[in-house]
């Protein structure tokens, strides 16, 4: 057995250990072992890996750039909290060999899995848990705490009928393909099944006229619908036989169907399908806030894995924050808190290799960071000159750019000095124009963060111009072009001596004020300037506020703390996974138009068209995760809640009945309806839970998707756990119906 691959495991800059790594034949499970005692320290599961980095990709790697180079390193992401894993291979095609390797593992994780996958995928994970004594067999007491673990609460009797049947060598013990029989009759699914037959004329297959008729009549496919099912047909029939009849079978109908192509979400949405040519206003941007902490806004760390996070989730705006560190070099952290500091230097560096990787998607519109940066410089004007002195902003060629026009672009968000027309057209004789945004007279709660948020190297706005002057250095200045913070005084204000190139922030408080009082004017305003929105400063805890009631009003940069999982994460998540994951979503027409009479609080002042009609058929579920921490033998009771996110009107949620102990296929078969007046800005959120009738219900998985992206007809919903990652194969099976 050959030792395995030596490479260093990184844990900190002193810290580098050499270790043996080594793929187990199972191609499910790495083990690495010490060199110097020969010892296995651990393992971990191909399924428990999110995604694998190369180069300089994590704050530990970049410390070390200057002793070996990108092409020997890459970081192993896990799912869920646990730490990277950073690797240091000898030589740059062995760090190769383990990237495209363990790439090719995961890549399959992309699809859910069949009968066809089992076999060397999920039904090995399973496997060797339930396999005790590891002599890989199973005995019937094995398969028993396998069921256990697999959330099925089987009658005694019926389970040793199927231990039985796949028992092929009546050895008393299930090995190989034994086991996947015994899988395979275990997953079996009837509604699928009876979907099957009803277009079967035999009952065996599906002739290419019988599928054209099920994607016509259920799937409401109306474009090119042959093409589609040979299409389907080469790619999920197993049997090549039958591929070359060009007939679907059970098997291949039920991979067809768990398929991307038979996901709920709208395979031609996931690329960039908007037209990216509009006014950079009239998109909703993906947006991030202290983007650097990746804990608390108090006491927590602050980490360049903060935005590697960010931007690998499609994050467009970022936020930086400077501040004057040693032998004038800035630092980035949350000001005036006990939260831990990072090197301006190594976030720049970090957005550099970060926001685009080999994507052409639009750049971000904001701050101090790459795609879309927004710099808060609390640093004085000496320490502003560090930063900036390398950027040299391009001319303007129009107040309004596009997504398209900006593609590989950065922009700042920051404070100026004069006007952009004074860059376009050179100096004024206008005074200077200093002006910070996050400020204005918000509740006591959120005083000290506006506070904060005012001081610029310790000055106050309020003190003279000159001092503003003299607080902001003009390279820095110089640097600000299309998004110039600008403070807010009013809808009126804003008309009269505003520009498209500026850019108002508000804080939650302000924001749901003016959802209140003016919201027709609020949704105006959006479709000819930007708005930022960011949490109270009472958050301490990196909590959310809902996005949603921001987006209704048109607010294009909602920012949002990344790190802390929960539903408005989900919102977010489920709002910008269309177009590509380029982070831009073009808002409805009626959100562009400059004249708009739409009110989110009022619809029916707006003659938009008439109330659409959505309606969900949860039908059943398959193969769901137990929930955290439960307790050994438990099994859970699943129930289904559809929750509604839009304009006021359209908020609702229905959930389905509970399934007493069967997390593995439970069936509900119940029907859910809601009217949705304004259907352009609804987002659809499936949510299973654990059902408790003691206390609060157990979260187990969610998907959030936009309306506009929802595919009719029988559709499997993919879960996702708490933090936004995959949790395969569990899905729900569903069917769509949308009617006006």
């Amino acid at each position: 057995m050959q030792q395995g691959t030596l490479m260093r495991k990184v844990k900190s800059k002193s810290w580098k250990k050499q270790r043996y790594f080594k793929l187990q034949d199972d191609c499910m499970t790495i083990w690495y072992q010490s060199k110097r005692t020969g010892k296995t320290e651990s393992a971990f599961s191909i399924s428990d890996v999110e995604t694998v980095r190369e180069g300089h990709q994590s704050e530990v790697l970049q410390s070390l750039a200057d002793e070996f180079p990108p092409e020997r390193c890459f970081t192993i992401v896990f799912y869920g909290r646990r730490g990277n894993l950073d690797l240091i291979a000898s030589s740059a095609e062995e760090a190769q060999c383990w990237v495209q390797g363990l790439r090719q593992l995961i890549e399959p994780r992309s699809f859910p899995l069949t009968s066809a996958l089992v076999s060397c995928t999920w039904i090995r994970d399973w496997f060797q848990k339930a396999d005790k004594n590891k002599d890989g067999r199973m005995n019937f007491k094995e398969v028993q705490r396998l069921l256990k673990m697999m959330n099925v609460d089987m009658n005694e009797d019926h389970a040793l009928r199927l231990f039985q049947a796949a028992d092929k060598s009546e050895s008393g013990t299930l090995e190989g393909e034994e086991f996947v029989l015994f899988y395979k009759t275990l997953t079996q699914r009837e509604e699928v099944l009876s979907l099957f037959r009803d277009f079967s004329e035999d009952g065996k297959k599906l002739t290419l006229l019988e599928l054209v008729d099920f994607l016509q009549q259920e799937q409401l496919e109306d474009e090119g619908t042959e093409e589609l099912a040979m299409e389907l047909i080469d790619k999920y029939e197993p049997s090549e036989t039958a591929r070359a009849r060009h007939v679907l079978s059970a098997d291949g109908f039920l991979m067809y169907l768990c398929s991307p192509e038979g996901s709920i979400f709208n395979p031609r949405h996931r690329a960039l399908w908007q037209d990216m040519s509009q006014p950079l206003c009239h998109y909703f941007i993906s947006s991030s806030h202290n983007t650097y902490l990746i804990e608390d806004q108090i006491r927590g760390q602050s980490s360049i894995e903060g935005y590697i996070r960010a931007l690998k989730r499609g994050c467009r705006c970022l936020e930086v924050d400077c501040w004057d560190g040693p032998n004038g070099e800035p630092m980035v952290y949350h000001g005036h808190t006990f939260t831990s500091k990072i090197p301006f230097r190594e976030v720049v560096s970090t957005l550099g290799k970060t926001s685009w990787g080999t994507s052409s998607s639009p750049p971000p519109p904001m701050g101090a960071s790459p795609p879309s940066s927004r710099p808060q410089s609390n640093a004085g004007p000496g320490g502003q000159q560090v930063p900036w002195r390398r950027w040299v902003p391009k001319v303007p060629t129009s107040l309004s750019p596009t997504p398209q026009e900006l593609k590989h672009k950065i922009l700042l968000k920051g404070k100026k000095i004069g006007r952009l027309e004074d860059t376009l057209d050179g100096p004024g004789d206008e005074a200077p124009n200093v002006s910070d945004d996050d400020n204005g007279a918000e509740a006591e709660a959120e005083a000290e963060e506006e506070r904060r948020r005012a001081k610029v190297g310790g000055i106050q706005h309020g003190s003279a111009l000159q001092k503003d002057k003299e607080s902001l250095a003009q390279a820095l200045s110089d640097c600000v072009i299309y998004c110039k913070s600008v403070s807010f005084r009013g809808f009126q204000e804003a008309r009269s001596h505003s520009r498209p190139s500026e850019i108002s922030s508000l804080s939650e408080a302000k924001a749901r004020k003016l959802i209140r009082d003016a919201g027709n004017e609020f949704v105006r305003h959006n479709t000819w300037q930007l708005t930022r929105i960011y949490p109270s400063g009472m958050r301490t805890d990196s909590s959310n506020y809902n996005p949603q009631e921001m987006w209704n009003m048109g607010c294009q940069i909602v920012a949002l703390n990344f790190q802390t999982a929960g539903m408005e994460m989900d919102l977010c998540d489920g709002l910008f996974s269309q177009n590509g994951r380029c982070g831009y979503v073009l808002k409805p027409p009626f959100m562009r138009d400059e004249e708009t009479l739409f009110n989110p609080n009022d619809p029916g002042s707006w003659e938009g068209p008439s109330p659409i009609t959505l309606t969900i058929q949860v039908i059943s579920g398959q193969q769901l995760p137990k929930v955290a921490n439960s307790k050994d033998g438990a099994i859970i009771d699943p129930l289904v809640r559809v929750e509604i996110h839009g304009v006021p009107a359209d908020q609702a949620h229905q959930e389905t009945k509970y399934i007493e102990n069967n997390g593995f296929n439970p069936y509900w078969d119940e029907t859910l309806q809601f009217q949705l007046h304004v259907p352009e800005l609804a987002l659809v959120r499936f949510v299973v839970e654990d059902y408790d009738k003691t206390s609060r219900n157990d979260f187990v998985g969610q998907f959030t998707l936009a309306f506009a992206n929802i595919k009719p007809g029988y559709r499997h919903v993919h879960l996702l756990s708490k933090d936004g990652t995959s949790i395969l194969p569990s899905s729900l099976f569903v069917h769509i119906g949308i009617t006006e």
